[in-house]
């Protein structure tokens, strides 16, 4: 898979993402950062991607057992306040559109806490290497 960011250089913050063939898009920084909070930023980006697993580990599960959920809310909050001390919380509230008892939904939660992104963000260890490239 290839992810490309390129700046617009139009005096803002703003990039342009091309993941793949799929359609672009574009993030923004915050107001507080310099940027115009036109679009969501790298922070939204690695939140929501936490919510997005949780809610297709669920459906795939549901689907593949023959539940009957229609769907599945993942709400997702940060706080951010003490990231420079190196704590980053995010406390995800799921709603089971279709399941109506509390052991279904207990077990569904329970299989979320070990969806790939939730185990990627809490029990391992990533390693980053950057490379320079003159244009």
């Amino acid at each position: 898979m290839g992810i490309s960011v390129t700046t617009e250089r139009n005096g803002t913050l703003r990039q342009q993402v091309q993941v793949d063939s799929f359609e672009s898009f574009v993030t923004d920084a915050p107001l507080e950062f310099g940027g115009e909070a036109s679009a969501p930023d790298a922070h939204d980006h690695f939140d929501l991607s936490l919510g997005v697993c949780k809610a297709d580990d669920c459906d795939h599960l549901c689907t593949a057992q023959g539940t009957s959920l229609q769907g599945v809310t993942a709400h997702v909050l940060r706080d951010d306040s003490k990231e420079r001390q190196g704590i980053y919380r995010l406390d995800v509230t799921l709603t089971f559109h279709g399941i109506e008892d509390e052991a279904s939904a207990k077990r569904l939660h329970e299989i979320t806490d070990r969806c790939p992104i939730h185990r990627l963000m809490t029990a391992s260890q990533v390693e980053i290497t950057s490379h320079v490239d003159l244009a």
